[in-house]
Formats: structure tokens, sequence, C-alpha cells
């Protein structure tokens, strides 16, 4: 079948959502940057008094056990749901809801990062009214995620130590919009001679305004940082939104 012009073929696949298990093909229209920011602003209003991260990094730097440690450790009080991006396969979406929450996994083919579009089907596959917070895990690139606006309130960089010191002055762009930037794998930067000073200097200086986190999701060092983190934004955007004169909404666009 020829594709329709203007359009994208991404695939769906929902892991203990309101679709169940099923796998979906749907059509995602390419948008142009105002399209796209159009849509991003519906699915910030979509997601109301939800805390939506956007987290992006290169491949291999631990999104996805990061986020299966994260589910875990904020179960007790906050319910969270993960949409993951990937060129292929939905092994990732299938590790998070193995950590307890339901998953959407997008998969993009060749589309090397997520756009709103993408993201406003995907949700479709969550109860999003029975969640505290929505994470984005954007595909593994430090580049093409930089300008797409998926709705999301805050932006989580992550590196890890086995990536070197001066991804953040390679990267400039996807760092200097970050909201938090994670360091993980600090388990074995002694092994693989990360040189930590050299890396939160490069953060500094395209980042400065950024909360900077040091993690491992394998060791669980520094998680509760991390964890208290989270649920200081999430209570921050509720009482946010419940003080808001009746009718405002949200903002359109992130705070930046």
């Amino acid at each position: 079948m020829s594709q329709a012009p203007g359009t994208r073929d991404v695939a769906l696949h929902a892991h203990g959502g309101v679709d169940g298990s099923d796998v979906r093909t749907v059509q995602v229209q390419k948008s142009l940057m105002t399209h796209n920011d159009g849509v991003a602003a519906e699915n910030r209003a979509r997601f109301g008094d939800r805390l939506v991260l956007n987290i992006v990094s290169s491949p291999g730097s631990g999104k996805t056990a990061l986020m299966e440690r994260t589910v875990a450790d904020l179960a007790d009080t906050l319910r969270v749901g993960v949409v993951v991006g990937d060129l292929e396969t939905d092994n990732d979406a299938v590790r998070i809801h193995g950590a307890g929450a339901p998953s959407v996994q997008i998969v993009t083919g060749a589309v090397c990062h997520l756009e709103a579009e993408m993201v406003a089907r995907a949700v479709d596959g969550l109860d999003v009214e029975h969640l505290d917070v929505v994470v984005i895990e954007n595909v593994g690139n430090l580049v093409c995620p930089a300008a797409w606006d998926l709705g999301e309130d805050l932006r989580v960089t992550m590196l890890s130590t086995t990536e070197g010191e001066d991804k953040p002055l390679k990267y400039p762009r996807i760092f200097k919009d970050a909201d938090a930037v994670i360091v993980n794998k600090i388990d074995i930067a002694d092994a693989v001679g990360f040189e930590r000073d050299a890396a939160l200097d490069a953060i500094a200086k395209v980042a400065p305004t950024a909360t900077v986190f040091e993690t491992s999701a394998r060791t669980g060092e520094g998680m509760d940082a991390w964890t208290a983190w989270l649920r200081e934004r999430q209570a921050e955007k509720r009482t946010a939104i419940a003080g808001a004169p009746a009718g405002a909404g949200v903002a359109a666009e992130r705070p930046r």
C-alpha cells in the first residue's frame, strides 16, 4: 500500500494499559514544527496536573534501567506510566511493564526522535486519569530530539560514565534545554576512568541552571535524591494547577 503524502507509519505496543497488549500500526502526520508545537500544547492540556518528563540520552546510557528503578522506588507514593520510543522492538516497554508500570512502545522505524503526534497516539494506550507521572523515554539520540516539544513539563538529559566527560560540550543544545542532567553508572566510574570533575564542569558551562543527579540504577546510589526531586516537582505542579483561576488551564509551552 502506498503511503499518503505527509504521513509516517509507526507501530504501538501497549503493555498493561487500557488497550491491553495489542499491537497497532497507525499513521502519524509528518508535522512541521508549528504543527508539532500545536499538538504538544494539546498534550500538555490533556496531561493536566500530571508531571510529564521527556528523557533523552545516547543509546546504552541506561535510561530503561533507570526507569525500572524509578518506577519501583516511586510505587508507594506515585503512579507512573511510561511511553518508550525506539527504532525497533518493544523490549524496553516490556521491561518497564515488568517493573510495575503501564507502558506503551512507539516503534519509529527510521525516525530518530519522537514527535508530539506520536506521543498523543501512544497516550491513548495509558489510563492517564489514574496516573501521577508520565515519563516519555525518547529515542536514543542526543541531536534530533532537541527541537521537538512533546508536551512535557521537564526535560531530563542523561549521560553515563562510559560515554566520556565531554558529551555536554559536544551536544550543547540537548543539555542547554535540560531542567535536570543525570550522570548514570557512577558505580563503574573508576573502572572506566571517568573524570567526574571534568564532567560536572562541562555540565555547568552548558546547563548552569540544571539540577544534576549522579546515579547508579544498578546499585541504587543517588536514587533517593532523584525520586525526591520528582515527588517535589509533581507536588508543585499539582498545587499550581489547583490554585490557578478557573479556566486558566496549563501553559501551552514548557516553562523555560
